[in-house]
């Protein structure tokens, strides 16, 4: 069995010490990451409020199962409010940005997925209380994918540009590497700040 290959590093017995990736805390403003993020969340959030909007105007039932569509889709009273409410959650995530925006994506990108495998499960039954018909549950699994999209953009993929802040906080040694063969000021991506 071959011996583990160490960094250079700790083969002087320094350790290595990783920056720790806070998801609470903001890119800058101006950052383009930032602004994809809320773009991804705006549209998704204007998406579901106009939904939302047309399933009240037309006066459906709050628990409602007869079959009323709105954009091609059932909905009901209760589906028309929990509709909006998450559209005026990814407004809030598309005013705030940064990681927030990104970590809100994700997770309403999973529930919404999640909710397309429930309802799936519920659609001939009569605990269908949201009226979802098999068109809803692919639309919740798209857009599910779509807000999945938006907030793992250059975020989670292999193959990170050395500017991305995400990248720079995973690759500490190679940034001081680069900083060492490249003196001057620090990027303001994460100039005083913990990503």
């Amino acid at each position: 069995m071959a011996a583990p290959v160490l960094h250079p590093a700790h083969r002087r017995g320094t350790p290595v010490r990783r920056k720790a990736i806070r998801l609470d805390e903001h890119l800058p403003v101006d950052h383009s990451l930032s602004r994809f993020y809320r773009v991804g969340a705006g549209l998704m959030g204007l998406l579901l409020l106009a939904f939302g909007i047309l399933g009240l105007i037309d006066r459906i039932g709050f628990f409602d199962t007869g079959g009323d569509t709105v954009g091609g889709l059932n909905t009901n009273g209760a589906l028309s409010i929990l509709s909006i409410c998450v559209g005026l959650l990814l407004f809030v995530g598309m005013v705030i940005g940064g990681n927030f925006a990104s970590t809100l994506n994700m997770v309403l990108g999973i529930a919404f997925i999640v909710s397309g495998f429930v309802n799936l499960a519920l659609l001939d039954s009569s605990m269908n209380f949201l009226a979802f018909q098999m068109q809803n549950v692919l639309f919740s699994f798209i857009a599910g994918l779509l807000l999945m999209t938006f907030g793992m953009y250059g975020r989670v993929s292999g193959g990170l540009a050395h500017d991305n802040p995400y990248w720079r906080a995973r690759h500490p040694e190679e940034v001081a590497r680069q900083e060492r063969r490249a003196p001057g000021p620090m990027p303001e991506v994460t100039k005083g700040k913990r990503i």
